[in-house]
């Protein structure tokens, strides 16, 4: 399915309320991006994804991207040093696990959700929100 096709827009903004919820609980980032192919390895993809969308400029290296490529069905999860290094070895494919689950079932806007709900619960425990904590990214999904 084409990315642009991916969600409705009232699934899209599902999405941005989900992403905008775990970011009023903790400091760290969460954007997702959605493209239609990804030519080899989703996870270095997504690597490059992170980079260009500035998740690297984070104050506290926290940031975690959720990347799709629809039309090749390629997913990964992304974090950025400072969660990498303090979440247990399979965080990321757990997380990947809840997002493909709801996806095999047609449930995009769904699995988005759940996945950064997981993705939150972890931020909030190593990154609670801090008074004056500012939103450093966009919520909004990005798309190529």
């Amino acid at each position: 399915m084409p990315s642009d096709n991916l969600l409705t827009e009232k699934e899209e903004q599902h999405v941005v309320d989900a992403i905008a919820r775990a970011e009023n609980k903790t400091s760290g980032e969460v954007r997702v991006h959605i493209e239609d192919h990804c030519k080899g390895d989703p996870l270095k993809r997504a690597s490059s994804v992170f980079q260009n969308l500035g998740m690297n400029h984070t104050e506290q290296k926290n940031g975690v991207l959720i990347y799709i490529a629809s039309e090749d069905r390629k997913a990964a999860v992304f974090g950025g040093q400072g969660i990498h290094e303090q979440v247990e070895e399979n965080f990321w494919n757990d997380v990947l696990t809840i997002i493909l689950n709801h996806f095999k079932e047609g449930n995009f806007a769904e699995g988005l959700v759940q996945g950064i709900d997981k993705v939150a619960v972890k931020m909030e425990e190593l990154y609670p929100h801090q008074q004056g904590d500012v939103n450093e990214l966009s919520n909004e999904i990005s798309y190529e």
